[in-house]
């Protein structure tokens, strides 16, 4: 497939997800982030979500939990363009029902390209790049144009 250009923003729109032996270690990690983060637009799975407003003010637009269909949810943001980053604290060695959801999730994350960490270090990582407080450019799937070729 052919790619084209998105600019992603000064002004992030951040998708949190963690799974629930990762949840405590998000929440410390969105609290010592809490001033960079409130500078973006946040959004979350439902119960990740409603955590992240009680511990830290922040405000923060929840989907449905994960397993009730939040993963998707977030997934089909990404698909629209209407997630620039994705903080995604998972636990690989818990099994959860969901799973095919997750694969999905981060599956499509890959495919639109924005970047995604699935670790304390990985976000750290991320917010103290410069990219993250400056547009930036990402190749992204030229899905107008693939239907137009296939369309002719």
């Amino acid at each position: 497939m052919e790619l084209t250009t998105r600019t992603i923003a000064v002004r992030k729109h951040i998708a949190l997800v963690a799974h629930d032996h990762c949840k405590q270690s998000l929440m410390n990690w969105v609290s010592a982030n809490k001033a960079l983060l409130a500078e973006h637009e946040l959004y979350a799975t439902g119960t990740t979500g409603n955590l992240v407003e009680r511990s830290t003010g922040l405000s923060v637009n929840s989907m449905l939990s994960g397993p009730m269909g939040g993963d998707q949810q977030v997934g089909a943001l990404i698909s629209e363009g209407k997630i620039d980053v994705m903080i995604f604290f998972w636990d690989p060695l818990n099994a959860v029902p969901h799973d095919p959801d997750v694969k999905a999730l981060l599956r499509l994350a890959t495919v639109w390209n924005i970047p995604v960490a699935t670790n304390r270090s990985t976000a750290d990582f991320l917010i103290a790049s410069a990219l993250f407080s400056s547009s930036f450019d990402i190749d992204i799937p030229d899905y107008q144009r693939y239907l137009k070729d296939r369309l002719r």
